[in-house]
């Protein structure tokens, strides 16, 4: 196992820190887990609302990324390669479950969701901060009512920043249908948080 030293990889583009960690690189990859795995987690349980999964497939495809990782063809579409495993194993679980109802989430839960997503500091205005805890709560909350692949869309584009050709090739559907899945889940999310409005 190549072992080279990566001195300062905070210094390193993406693509350098991608090629090394292909040749066997620990140090490299290393980096890569620490860069992607809060992402991913934020990812996984925000379309799962179950830690134990979201921490299983965090794992899982952090693993299967080391084991094909070498296959990767261009360096540059380590992110959008990753992300794509990752949805696809929480698709996967989505999918598993589907012979159950959704279950609706506990309290304890909508507020462990309500907390992964980033609140805003207020400063001093306690009033304010309850209005923004209840508003990010609330679209915890309407999040868990879309369907998977709304949830995932709008999850990758409004949440990590993805475009709409990186969420089409990590779904494996057309920008079009991108496009549709996120308008419909904005829609519903716009219905749903009108109250905050």
């Amino acid at each position: 196992m190549n072992r080279l030293p990566l001195t300062r990889p905070e210094d390193l583009d993406e693509a350098t820190v991608v090629a090394r960690a292909q040749d066997g690189n620990l140090d490299a990859f290393e980096y890569l887990v620490e860069a992607y795995q809060g992402r991913l987690f934020r990812l996984a349980f925000r379309m799962l609302h179950d830690r134990g999964e979201a921490e299983d497939v965090v794992q899982d495809t952090l693993m299967a990324c080391w084991r094909k990782l070498p296959l990767l063809t261009s360096v540059q579409a380590f992110s959008g390669w990753l992300y794509q495993m990752a949805t696809n194993r929480c698709l996967d679980s989505l999918r598993r479950r589907s012979s159950q109802a959704e279950v609706v989430q506990e309290p304890v839960t909508l507020q462990t969701t309500a907390d992964s997503f980033i609140r805003p500091g207020t400063g001093d205005d306690p009033a304010r901060e309850a209005e923004i805890s209840c508003e990010i709560d609330g679209l915890a909350a309407a999040l868990l009512t879309l369907p998977p692949g709304q949830r995932a869309c709008w999850l990758l584009r409004e949440i990590h920043e993805r475009s709409y050709a990186e969420i089409a090739a990590t779904l494996k559907v057309s920008e079009p249908t991108v496009r549709g899945r996120l308008a419909r889940a904005r829609a519903q999310l716009a219905e749903r948080m009108s109250q905050w409005q």
